[in-house]
């Protein structure tokens, strides 16, 4: 979802790195896969079409953050759609 966004800290050696991936436009996810060494944040379409992805070595990552975009506030109340008689 838009707003979706991914924080990960790169140990760099004597210093540390911050990237953030975020999904640029409506109906877009980012999705997040780790294996054989190799972190991967990828956004992804509706359809399932990779459109960027970022490969970090696992070894490297220190952290990972997921923050999800936020969400319009629900109204508590219902309101019928017509008049009750």
């Amino acid at each position: 979802m838009k707003g979706d966004r991914v924080e990960v800290v790169v140990d760099t050696g004597g210093d540390t790195k911050t990237y953030e991936i975020e999904a640029t436009r409506a109906g877009r996810r980012l999705d997040i896969a780790h294996g054989r060494g190799l972190v991967e944040v990828t956004e992804v379409t509706r359809g399932g079409t990779p459109v960027r992805t970022a490969r970090f070595m696992a070894n490297r990552v220190i952290a990972m953050v997921e923050h999800p975009a936020s969400q319009e506030a629900v109204a508590d109340e219902v309101v019928p759609l017509r008049p009750v008689a």
